[in-house]
């Protein structure tokens, strides 16, 4: 099958008709799917709306064409329908689970992330999937009889287990939390509405977290190419890429630069795609799952690069973290940043009386690891730009962050 085309539904697709339902049981939309209903829910959130302004790599206004969180999540949605479509499963749960991955991000990229966990670490840390699960059970206050957006529970587990078990099925931490143990956050909820952390996610879910890496790969090379951090050329460090640009010169002698790293761009998620759904569908013809509970649990993800393509991606992510990520320019706001988000976490703790009053209401009965834990909700919460103008309005000198 091409895979330009779209597949008739699969056994082992998550049915929307046999979701396992809501925690707070509601009469079904006589118009939607309950992962349609969910997909609109976390698009019309106050928490997707501040992604806007939210950095993916560089700071929002460094400059109008760099991605940022919220067009880096519509990237991940556009490649995750596309793969989902080709795969025969729920296009409306893969658009939800990749429109959602990014809402637990605090200001400034992983360098709010570093700096509220260090914040937080007496008072469970803080990580940013499971900021996202308090997101959309709590946070969110939009609806009258419930907290947070009252997700379906394959959307919930999808945004916690995208990307694998997160505990054996006895409970022990496994995978990316095995030394540090379970984040709070989840490890409450989960006590809740379990969200069977000891198995694999929805096929939707393993989508969703590929098409993360690849769109972040691609986009990232784009953004840094326009911020002239590296050229096209220096790309050609690595056999895949040298390959495409090879094969772009040929067809296009004497292409500028920027159409030449855009087409680069173009033909990198291309190739990234068609490896995903060979690998995909190699890995079903194999393990012949009947339903969605058989993808959850089957003993390893069914959603994966082939191991030279792991190879491949492996290489693209080593070249950006050493010519971008570390990059001295980049670092040097990444410092900076980390320090705004430092100080307000601790101008609050010290004097919570300059947090807004809806953010203080209640807090006088709490614990100290409670007040601390809204505090850090509360910066979670800000965009880049809310946080620099807090920053401006509690002390004397903000740093330009450019």
């Amino acid at each position: 099958m091409s895979v330009g085309m779209a597949a008739p539904r699969a056994p082992y697709a998550c049915d929307p008709d046999r979701s396992r339902g809501r925690l707070v049981t509601e009469p079904p939309s006589r118009t939607r799917s309950p992962f349609r209903r969910d997909c609109d829910r976390v698009i019309h959130s106050t928490a997707f709306r501040r992604l806007k302004h939210k950095t993916q790599v560089f700071v929002f206004h460094e400059g109008d064409h760099y991605r940022t969180r919220l067009t880096h999540s519509l990237e991940v949605a556009q490649i995750a329908r596309a793969l989902a479509r080709q795969l025969g499963v729920d296009e409306d749960l893969t658009e939800t689970l990749a429109l959602a991955h990014d809402l637990g991000h605090p200001p400034f990229g992983h360098a709010g992330e570093r700096a509220l966990d260090d914040c937080l670490r007496d008072d469970g840390g803080f990580d940013h999937n499971a900021q996202a699960l308090r997101v959309v059970t709590s946070l969110e206050h939009r609806y009258p009889e419930f907290g947070g957006l009252n997700l379906t529970w394959e959307s919930l587990e999808g945004i916690v287990k995208h990307n694998g078990p997160l505990t054996e099925r006895n409970g022990a931490s496994a995978g990316r939390y095995l030394q540090g143990g379970l984040p709070v956050g989840i490890a409450d909820y989960n006590k809740t509405y379990d969200l069977e952390l000891w198995s694999y996610a929805s096929l939707e879910a393993q989508i969703a977290a590929f098409a993360d890496d690849i769109a972040y790969d691609a986009h990232d090379i784009d953004d840094g190419l326009r911020a002239g951090l590296f050229a096209v050329d220096d790309l050609k460090e690595m056999p895949l890429t040298s390959e495409i640009i090879a094969e772009i010169d040929r067809h296009y002698p004497g292409l500028d630069e920027v159409r030449r790293g855009a087409e680069l761009v173009r033909e990198l998620i291309s190739h990234f795609i068609s490896a995903v759904f060979n690998e995909a569908t190699r890995r079903l013809a194999v393990a012949q799952p009947q339903s969605a509970q058989d993808v959850r649990r089957h003993n390893a993800p069914l959603i994966a690069f082939p191991p030279e393509v792991a190879e491949q991606e492996a290489a693209i992510k080593a070249f950006l973290f050493r010519r971008m990520y570390r990059h001295r320019r980049v670092m040097i706001v990444m410092r900076e940043a980390e320090q705004v988000v430092r100080n307000l976490f601790e101008r609050y703790r010290q004097s919570p009386g300059d947090l807004p009053a809806e953010w203080i209401e209640g807090s006088v009965q709490e614990t100290t690891s409670a007040r601390n834990r809204r505090i850090g909700n509360f910066i979670a919460g800000m965009t880049d730009r809310f946080a620099l103008i807090e920053h401006q309005r509690l002390f004397d000198s903000t740093p330009d962050l450019r």
